[in-house]
């Protein structure tokens, strides 16, 4: 799926209208019935299939409000296919209108500015739910998952219940990751889909419940790793590709620590600096390549030679998670430590509403203990966010088939960061993001 661009200076872009809040309107039948339509050869495809636990308690005509993970782009069609019995908006990121806007809104879309608080985006929650009498589909992750584990909840989630008074309904897929996970360039899989659809909280039981509990009864609901049920259920992914862009997620050697020189490409990721080698299997375990003694030898003089003084050991992973964890963990170490930057050139997009994405220029990205800075378009352009203003980062590989992607913003605007040197920090960056939100709210006595 690609996205409607232009090129445009920046101070043209900053003279353009701003976009004019509406309100949603009340989903047409007609446009629920053409999601369901258009949603049939991809779950024929999958050889989809559903249950329900506990639905009976939900009124045929009560609005709701569904959450649901966020695997891959299959989630949509799933949602439509369970939900299609009853008027539902979808909350959606602010560019999937671009170049679409009536459209989005005629199917009941209402955007969103991902991991930002949003004050009108509640109120056209509880707008959709109490006036149009509609359910509202919301993924509380907010963005895909990398490494096929849950990514943070918003600590408003909880109020927000207490805010819309309606039951809460969880949607959890099965295999959705395992056919489409967002490091493999959209390449699809031949995998079974499911899902749960489960009647978790009634207007009742959340009005007794504390912000706090409902927080931590959903981060427990949103606790998952698709990579384990895959191993687990021995689904079995033959496919020649399924390691294909891999070194975007992983992409620091756990032999030698270099970054930036992971290599994934068919069925196997390489690091390019020590020559460490594994092959992703068949039911999703990483498996080390064996290699001759000699080899081994020149390898083992790489990587010591790369260690230096600090002695370094040698980590075995055979569990995709465990290796991104391990690159959490490192990167909140930096932090700690006060070594961690990112500087970079970048390609600058910029959305100030929905007609298009617009090509502004060149610049620089910086991201350390301050926050991100972007300066460039000659010296106009220069925005500060700091740490405590995402709690996480809204960042994509092949975004919209442009390229991989960090984006930043306020309220106002929008501005997409493409990389243009190669070292996979996409997912470095969305981690140290979390992490160092984390180390300032500790630091400020704010609780997580």
């Amino acid at each position: 799926m690609k996205i409607k661009t232009a090129k445009m200076s920046y101070d043209e872009v900053l003279a353009l209208p701003a976009q004019v809040h509406m309100k949603p309107v009340k989903q047409r039948l007609i446009f629920r019935l053409l999601l369901a339509v258009l949603s049939v050869w991809d779950l024929w495809a999958t050889h989809f299939t559903y249950q329900m636990v506990g639905m009976e308690k939900l009124e045929k005509d009560e609005p709701c409000l569904v959450l649901m993970n966020h695997s891959s782009f299959i989630d949509l069609k799933i949602a439509t296919r369970l939900l299609c019995t009853r008027p539902f908006h979808i909350i959606c990121t602010s560019d999937g209108f671009v170049g679409k806007r009536w459209l989005m809104r005629s199917i009941g879309c209402i955007p969103a500015r991902k991991f930002m608080t949003d004050v009108t985006l509640v109120r056209d929650m509880v707008y959709a739910v109490r006036e149009l009498k509609s359910s509202v589909l919301m993924y509380p992750e907010a963005s895909y998952s990398f490494d096929g584990t849950q990514t943070p909840l918003p600590e408003s989630i909880g109020k927000c219940l207490k805010l819309l008074k309606v039951p809460v309904v969880m949607i959890r897929t099965h295999g959705a990751f395992a056919r489409d996970p967002l490091y493999n360039n959209l390449q699809l899989r031949k995998v079974r889909v499911s899902a749960d659809v489960e009647y978790l909280l009634s207007a009742k039981e959340i009005e007794e419940k504390s912000a706090q509990e409902l927080n931590d009864l959903l981060r427990e609901k949103f606790t998952f790793d698709y990579f384990r049920w895959q191993q687990e259920n021995k689904v079995r992914i033959k496919e020649p590709f399924r390691a294909d862009g891999l070194n975007r997620m992983l992409y620091k050697c756990p032999c030698c620590k270099t970054e930036g020189q992971m290599s994934g490409q068919g069925t196997k990721i390489l690091c390019k600096q020590c020559g460490k080698e594994y092959e992703l299997t068949e039911y999703g375990y990483l498996q080390k390549v064996e290699i001759n003694s000699l080899e081994q030898d020149s390898r083992k003089e790489q990587t010591d030679l790369k260690a230096g003084s600090q002695g370094a050991e040698e980590i075995e992973f055979t569990h995709i998670p465990d290796w991104y964890k391990w690159e959490r963990e490192c990167v909140r170490e930096e932090l700690l430590s006060g070594t961690y930057k990112l500087e970079v050139p970048v390609t600058i997009y910029m959305m100030v509403n929905t007609d298009r994405i617009y090509q502004v220029g060149e610049g620089v990205l910086t991201h350390s203990r301050e926050g991100f800075h972007l300066t460039g378009c000659e010296g106009r352009l220069d925005y500060v966010q700091e740490p405590l203003a995402s709690y996480s980062l809204y960042s994509d590989f092949y975004w919209y088939e442009i390229g991989d992607v960090i984006s930043i913003g306020d309220d106002k605007v929008q501005y997409y960061c493409f990389p243009k040197e190669n070292g996979d920090i996409v997912a470095k960056t969305r981690l140290a993001t979390e992490e160092l939100y984390k180390l300032v709210k500790a630091e400020n006595g704010l609780r997580s």
